[in-house]
């Protein structure tokens, strides 16, 4: 089991757009499928009241060359309710090129009107916070502009809010700017702190469950509301759905994906829903608030 580190006590987090309350667990899915070759996981994606935060897609590690109409339609029938559907974006861990970062986002929101970005592969160390917020601010910028939102917020160094963090200040309990939609950081590991301060979440685990339930949650990430962190595990047997749930709500994340899906021989184990789908969501509904 994994070493639980956080206390039971959290701020109320970001406000509900989504089929499940922020202040709930919910999934996050990144449903990296083609339509053809996933139809089914995308209808349920697209089911009302699916207990889902975000789904996310990419055509070919970003949005492709040319609009697709088949994504064009699923995308569109999960937004409709609610749900925040995220483009990826390939940070290739701190050595994408911004320009080229940035062509993609826009493919984006022209052809797939998307309401966030995921930043697969995000950095993690300190010295790369600086770009990777260059980035984040653009692209917040190019989200409201799809939106008409131009309202403009000024933001703290990040080392002064990771202090204010750690000794329980005013940053502890900030949310990140969402009026220039939802961006998640996609790093599958618990980066330097001061990331917390850029995205609306970060993805601090990804990987099988034979590291998951050994898993452990560093001190810092106790200063930040659950809904703040993401954890997608893959290779989950049905029988320890309940105790990946609980590991998630120990440590803090009220975000999760659960798959009995693997990485074996390359394959991607996002590249559909998990074949305990229809369980897991009636089990993550019967799950107390993270901040219960």
């Amino acid at each position: 089991m994994s070493r639980l580190t956080r206390p039971h006590q959290w701020g109320t987090g970001l406000r509900r757009r989504a089929g499940a309350g922020r202040d709930a667990m919910g999934f996050g899915v990144p449903a990296f499928a083609h339509p053809l070759v996933a139809p089914t996981e995308w209808a349920e994606l697209a089911r009302p009241g699916a207990p889902l935060h975000w789904a996310a897609f990419d055509v070919a590690r970003g949005p492709g060359t040319r609009p697709d109409p088949l994504y064009g339609e699923v995308v569109g029938r999960v937004r409709e309710n609610g749900v925040p559907v995220l483009g990826l974006l390939d940070c290739r861990n701190g050595a994408r090129a911004f320009g080229d970062l940035l062509a993609d986002a826009s493919h984006y929101l022209d052809w797939y009107r998307v309401d966030g970005f995921y930043l697969d592969r995000a950095p993690t160390g300190r010295a790369d916070a600086a770009e990777c917020r260059r980035v984040v601010t653009t692209l917040r910028a190019l989200l409201r502009s799809e939106t008409g939102d131009t309202d403009d917020t000024e933001h703290t160094d990040d080392t002064e809010r990771t202090e204010d963090s750690r000794k329980g200040g005013a940053a502890a309990s900030r949310v990140p700017e969402s009026g220039g939609g939802q961006i998640v950081l996609g790093h599958g590991e618990h980066p330097w702190p001061g990331y917390a301060e850029l995205a609306d979440q970060l993805v601090t685990f990804r990987g099988p469950w034979t590291s998951y339930r050994w898993s452990e949650a560093p001190e810092w990430t106790a200063a930040y509301p659950p809904e703040r962190f993401v954890h997608l595990v893959h290779g989950l047997p049905r029988s320890h759905l309940d105790t990946a749930l609980r590991i998630a709500r120990w440590q803090g994340a009220s975000t999760v994906c659960l798959t009995d899906r693997t990485d074996r021989d390359g394959a991607d184990p996002w590249a559909g829903l998990a074949g305990y789908w229809h369980e897991s969501v009636r089990m993550l509904r019967r799950q107390p608030s993270p901040s219960a």
